[in-house]
């Protein structure tokens, strides 16, 4: 099956990173010259950008960019990978990450590769890896605060001081535990390596339909991870 055609590339930046200045002017010059535009965010540098390198590069609003493009160009660390996907949500859009800050776990494409990718990309020589991602909505009583996507994490705590507080968990509106704990998360496979791996969760293959549930230094040790299927309706009430 012929993979979709690209015509327009998103482009997320790491706040605050005056390298990638030279590399979007490079990156726009090399991608104009094979008929694909380049667009990015709000936050985006614009200014600075044209200022330094002369190059001009089209941005339009967060909500509307994952909208437009075929592709979306994250060039940062982790951190930016994950706040990327969070903007993306439902939007069915394939992200590619260049590791320009620290942990490159999930952005894993060093610099130099960035157009031999690009390359093969564009000629249609790759595969897509899909992720679990969380919807998540928080509530106090019938009240909605506020509801997210998720790629790697949600951690429920009392405060930034540990303290030991009583977490009740539904799965699919049957009760499944009461933790005495720190916290709770509520991992992806993704997510796995992170948090939940330092708090004694297990490891979840990428690829994998799941979510774990990980009490943070429980009180009990009988209190322990537990792996549900990735469509479980998961409610946590403090």
């Amino acid at each position: 099956m012929a993979q979709p055609l690209i015509k327009r590339i998103g482009v997320v930046v790491k706040p605050h990173q005056p390298d990638a200045l030279q590399t979007l002017c490079r990156l726009t010059e090399w991608l104009s010259q094979r008929h694909i535009k380049l667009v990015g965010g709000p936050d985006i540098e614009r200014e600075s950008i044209e200022h330094e390198t002369g190059c001009v590069i089209e941005s339009i609003k967060e909500e509307g960019l994952a909208k437009v493009v075929d592709l979306m160009l994250v060039l940062g660390g982790d951190g930016t990978m994950i706040a990327t996907a969070r903007m993306l949500g439902d939007i069915e859009v394939p992200v590619m990450g260049v590791n320009y800050g620290g942990l490159g776990y999930l952005a894993e494409f060093p610099l130099e590769e960035l157009f031999s990718a690009l390359d093969a990309i564009l000629a249609g020589d790759y595969k897509i890896q899909e992720r679990v991602m969380l919807a998540v909505e928080l509530r106090r009583g019938e009240e909605l605060i506020t509801k997210n996507r998720v790629l790697n994490d949600v951690v429920v705590n009392k405060s930034a001081l540990a303290r030991i507080i009583d977490i009740e968990t539904h799965l699919n509106s049957q009760f499944l535990n009461r933790f005495r704990a720190d916290g709770l998360i509520v991992s992806t496979p993704t997510g796995s390596t992170a948090y939940n791996l330092s708090a004694g969760g297990p490891i979840i293959f990428p690829s994998m339909n799941a979510v774990v549930i990980t009490p943070i230094c429980p009180f009990t040790l009988s209190n322990r991870p537990i792996v549900v299927p990735d469509d479980s309706v998961i409610e946590v009430r403090l």
